[in-house]
């Protein structure tokens, strides 16, 4: 199983993440009936319980499908440097013992002391379709170790990854998983319509209590 095939979220959860997007309209809704007239107690009552049963009732069964990542079945560092082992290039070179490693959320590979790139970055991309991969290759500029590591690493991700995977940091070039990428577009899609909805009901809203 991979990170696409993970069980959905649940109808719970999606209840609850359905309430809670409720209860951001309610809020906001509240704040308005507040300012137009705070005496409306019951109104502001039923402000705040009511659209998070309806974002629940709407919203849940549709959330709940929303599939989650599941477990590798290795933990992530061990398997990269399982997969990364046969490019090992000595001691005082490059190693996986002492170049890959993991913060917590992804894996960090530092670029720096490796002759080869391109079979590194090669190894490592599968990588990327189970976690996230940080290639450490520096700030490239003058005063970097390796001024022209970034770019030449640069050039093999570029050729290899599409646009919407990769994402360049001030010390870093990292890769995201497909399912990764795809949650991403979907919370902006969210954002994107709380944005322009929130506004509306809110106007129509204070026309209304005003």
């Amino acid at each position: 199983m991979n990170l696409e095939e993970g069980e959905p979220v649940g109808l719970v959860t999606g209840l609850q993440a359905g309430a809670f997007l409720g209860l951001y309209l309610g809020f906001s809704l509240a704040v308005i009936s507040v300012l137009t007239d705070p005496s409306q107690l019951q109104r502001l009552a039923g402000l705040m319980c009511t659209p998070p049963l309806i974002g629940a009732i709407a919203l849940g069964p549709f959330l709940a499908r929303r599939r989650k990542p599941v477990d590798i079945g290795k933990r992530p560092l061990e398997y990269a440097r399982e997969t990364l082992e046969p490019l090992n290039e000595g001691q005082g070179r490059w190693r996986v013992l002492s170049h890959v490693k993991s913060d917590g959320m992804s894996i960090r590979i530092d670029m720096h002391d490796l002759t080869n790139l391109e079979g590194v970055v090669n190894a490592a991309l599968p990588l990327a379709d189970l976690c996230s991969v940080k290639f450490v290759v520096g700030g490239g500029v003058q005063s970097s170790r390796q001024p022209e590591l970034r770019q030449n690493v640069l050039g093999l991700v570029e050729d290899r990854v599409t646009l919407t995977r990769r994402r360049r940091t001030a010390k870093s070039i990292e890769i995201s998983p497909v399912p990764t990428v795809k949650f991403v577009d979907q919370q902006r899609k969210i954002n994107r319509a709380l944005l322009i909805l929130l506004p509306i009901f809110s106007f129509f809203a204070w026309l209304e209590m005003r």
